[in-house]
């Protein structure tokens, strides 16, 4: 692919555990069916977390980020149309599906789009292999053809937007796919960016939410974003002691769904507690691999209360789409836009991250 030397982007690349590195190159010329971004934000998602500490089994030698909103650069040719047949041009803000959707192998074959085999073909390039720009953190994004992209409508901030193509297209596949529905009780395990986007889903179909949190401004912001109810874990500090809290708050029932979005196996366990017979557990933040992330349970506790358990990872593109128009519908009724405790550079990569792993920010906002 041909590159244009009179002008140079940057990457934030991940180069070791826990390094980063500012790395610059040429932003590349656009072929056929393909297009420029400049990045406005990005994200610092949970599962970033995880891949900078090198967790991640496939992403190591990469460009980090993927959770973003940016705007068009560059056209290449034929490319008139986002993937909802909206006109697209030069200067409208898009947000991404950040992961490959193929359309040819057996899963996709299948119907099942988030698990397509070819997901990562350019999230997992190393950013020394051109076009350079596979990841969010960065000052462009090359947009390859055939790739899920969406046209921002105008009420939308950059700030509330940026979380449409990770957090909120997948609570919305998740609970979607689960099925979750008015009158239910809905236990949110874990309230940064991806449990607010649960408690906003969940609330806007009518089941009563009940957010588990330690965190006194988390706390505080699940209520901004639908939850009714709260198991703190600070005053409910033992296992025991948050049942106590479930059972309570759901009349002894337990709860139709528990959503665990915490990245820690301790918090699959309680889900389990937390379910009631019959009942249904998301597993969405569970990603971790290596010493840490093992769990011993008895699988007698599965068959005995009649549970259901789903993992999810990615969506199918159509909901980022979806996604969109959920925020102008609830924009009114929570602040998206306020996810950050303020905005990071490039250079501060490891300080915005770092800062999201502590629970000082729900999603730490990148502009480069």
């Amino acid at each position: 692919m041909p590159e244009n030397d009179a002008v140079m982007g940057s990457v934030a690349a991940l180069v070791g555990r826990g390094a980063v590195e500012v790395q610059n190159y040429p932003v590349p010329a656009t072929g056929p069916g393909e297009a420029l971004l400049e990045i406005l934000q990005a994200n610092v998602c949970g599962s970033d977390v995880g891949i900078y500490h090198h967790r991640n089994p496939v992403l190591r030698d990469v460009v980090l980020g993927h959770e973003f909103v940016a705007r068009v650069a560059v056209l290449g040719e034929g490319l008139t149309h986002d993937s909802a047949g909206t006109p697209v041009a030069v200067g409208d803000r898009v947000v991404v599906v950040y992961f490959r959707v193929c359309g040819r192998c057996r899963a996709c074959g299948r119907g099942e789009f988030n698990m397509c085999v070819n997901w990562a073909d350019t999230m997992a390039v190393p950013p020394t292999q051109a076009p350079h720009f596979h990841g969010a953190f960065a000052s462009h994004y090359h947009l390859s053809a055939g790739r899920h992209f969406y046209v921002v409508p105008d009420g939308l901030t950059d700030a509330e937007v940026a979380g449409a193509n990770c957090g909120l297209a997948q609570m919305l596949f998740t609970l979607e796919r689960i099925g979750v529905r008015r009158g239910q009780n809905v236990v949110v395990q874990g309230c940064g960016g991806l449990g607010l986007y649960a408690c906003a889903v969940a609330a806007r179909s009518g089941a009563r939410v009940i957010a588990v949190e330690r965190d006194p401004d988390r706390i505080a912001a699940a209520a901004r974003f639908g939850a009714g109810d709260v198991v703190d874990m600070r005053i409910d500090v033992s296992d025991g002691d948050r049942l106590s809290r479930v059972a309570e708050l759901t009349d002894g029932d337990g709860a139709d769904l528990v959503i665990e979005v915490t990245g820690r196996p301790a918090a699959f366990a309680e889900a389990v507690a937390f379910a009631r017979t019959g009942g249904t557990i998301a597993s969405v933040g569970n990603l971790g691999v290596g010493p840490g992330a093992e769990l011993s349970i008895t699988p007698a506790s599965f068959t005995r209360k009649n549970l259901t358990v789903r993992g999810f990872l990615r969506y199918d593109p159509w909901y980022l789409r979806r996604a969109l128009d959920f925020l102008l519908d609830t924009r009114d009724l929570h602040p998206y836009g306020s996810l950050s405790d303020r905005v990071y550079s490039l250079d501060e990569i490891d300080t915005a991250i770092l800062r999201t792993e502590s629970g000082g920010a729900m999603r730490a906002a990148v502009v480069p």
